[in-house]
């Protein structure tokens, strides 16, 4: 490994953070289009979620053979080739006509975004080899996912203020090539071939098993929870999570070591990132909705008033790290989660118009939640690898973002879709006719422009039947947000280690190739 100046360090560091700030902007700019998506292409709720999910599922499905694949054959290659990737595929997406055409695009730029996330974590470990170093660059890496998150919405509603939702998309190109170019130009090659082998078979499998959930979930509203497709589904799930577990103990070179999850530093670390952006990605997906749709506020007004939990995301993972070292990975992560719980409970008991200095105090709590749970967590899960392993270990992390945020938009978006519409059918909304009743059933854009159509009495009826079952699915799904982030916070305290030292993660478990292993390693 190459020793660098401090200040080449230094910029190495911005050349990686530059990369996941635009895959961040990515997450946020997109949501806040969906309520124009829903109105100019006529996407219903369940096309949002995969135009949301697609790019998260290609991300989760994708991520951990990108990470073997940038330490087998070159992290440096490895991320040119994705943000080239995801310049070209975002450009395309501003192109498309129809929901189904911007799922597909959205699937292609996660599969791009897949190969660059982890590329960055396992090149800050490579480059900053001590402890106490690294911690501080995940910390300001952790930052600037909050800053992605947080410049977004502002710059998503700027755009759609003076531009149609293509602008979303192409505005993330000229991030992208100006990261490709910077990487180019300052970032070196890094590789270990020997620790890093490729393994279709569990790939394909834990693809699969993602897929099947994610799908599921997302038409569960419309099929039943309890329909036969919805059940085989699940059941589908459970056969193939098992069938991975069974491979990857008895590969010689496995996609991921089952072993590293013995380690509590590494598992309850990654349980509790995936418990984060769960929160995180679900609320996105239904706040943005619940600015524009219920509180009638602009694009550039949303995208302003969602700056609060963004912004306390950056201050969360500074503070985070630096607490951590302090008082332990397990009191900081496990307050971080309780603090996110405790934010949902408070959003899913206020009134549908309540004062927003009130939500600003929701988002602050929320966003400090995030901070303080993912940056300590996320250099819990490095420190157990050795450098050779970083993108291993970057793409666990990485695998565990995208797949919670994956499920909090499918079972978040799925929990108010299914109460929302039960809600809708026992209102005045009933008497439309089939064909609208139906259409405000899948779309909330749809039901308020249906009451938009009748005399004022009628329209002010219904307008205030759509509204009340919108906050009824939303306060419901906060509910189960609250539940899982308290779950989390309560795993964490009992399994996250303390202020001690966190040594290696435990050799693996003997099994047959294991001996081929450990010389590859």
């Amino acid at each position: 490994m190459p020793a660098f100046t401090a200040r080449r360090r230094l910029l190495i560091l911005a050349t990686v953070c530059l990369a996941a700030f635009a895959i961040n902007l990515d997450t946020t700019i997109v949501n806040v289009a969906l309520p124009d998506l829903s109105r100019q292409l006529g996407a219903t709720t369940r096309d949002l979620q995969w135009i949301v999910d697609g790019y998260n599922l290609a991300f989760a499905s994708l991520v951990l053979t990108a990470g073997s694949l940038g330490d087998r054959f070159g992290r440096r290659p490895t991320l040119l080739i994705g943000l080239a990737g995801f310049a070209a595929t975002s450009a395309l997406g501003s192109a498309v006509g129809s929901p189904g055409a911007l799922v597909a695009v959205r699937f292609a730029m996660g599969a791009f975004a897949a190969t660059i996330f982890p590329t960055t974590l396992s090149i800050i470990t490579n480059t900053f080899p001590d402890r106490r170093s690294r911690a501080r660059a995940v910390g300001v890496w952790g930052a600037v996912t909050g800053l992605g998150v947080a410049v977004g919405p502002v710059t998503g509603g700027l755009l759609l203020a003076h531009f149609g939702w293509p602008s979303v998309f192409l505005a993330l190109v000229p991030v992208a090539l100006a990261a490709l170019l910077a990487t180019w130009v300052l970032v070196p090659e890094s590789s270990a071939p020997a620790s890093a082998r490729l393994d279709p078979l569990g790939l394909a499998v834990s693809s699969a098993a993602i897929g099947v959930l994610v799908y599921t979930l997302i038409e569960a509203p419309e099929r039943g929870w309890g329909s036969p497709a919805s059940i085989a589904g699940f059941a589908a799930t459970a056969a193939l999570t098992a069938a991975f577990v069974l491979i990857e103990r008895t590969r010689a070179h496995p996609m991921i070591d089952l072993a590293l999850f013995r380690t509590p530093a590494f598992s309850a670390a990654s349980g509790s990132v995936t418990i984060a952006f769960f929160a995180l990605f679900g609320f996105i997906f239904l706040v943005t909705q619940y600015f524009q749709f219920i509180r009638g506020y602009g694009t550039l007004s949303t995208g302003v008033r969602i700056l609060p939990v963004a912004l306390t995301i950056a201050l969360g993972s500074l503070g985070g790290v630096a607490l951590a070292t302090r008082r332990g990975t397990r009191a900081v992560v496990s307050t971080g989660l309780l603090l996110l719980g405790s934010s949902f409970v408070w959003i899913a008991t206020s009134p549908a118009f309540m004062a927003y200095p009130q939500i600003v105090g929701q988002m602050v709590l929320l966003g400090l939640g995030l901070g303080l749970t993912t940056a300590p967590a996320t250099e819990s899960i490095l420190s157990v690898l050795p450098p050779a392993k970083a993108g291993v270990g970057s793409a666990v992390n990485d695998a565990t973002r995208e797949a919670g945020g994956t499920l909090g938009v499918a079972v978040l978006g799925s929990v108010f879709t299914s109460l929302y519409a039960a809600r809708l059918t026992d209102t005045s909304f009933a008497g439309l006719p089939q064909q609208a009743v139906s259409a405000g059933k899948q779309s909330v854009a749809a039901a308020l422009g249906s009451a938009a159509t009748l005399a004022p009495a009628g329209e002010s009826r219904l307008l205030s039947d759509v509204q009340n079952s919108f906050m009824y699915g939303f306060h419901l799904a906060c509910v189960v947000a609250a539940a899982v982030c308290l779950l989390g916070a309560i795993g964490a305290r009992l399994a996250l280690p303390g202020r001690a030292a966190i040594g290696p993660a435990p050799a693996p478990s003997r099994r047959r190739g294991s001996s081929r292993q450990s010389r590859a390693a």
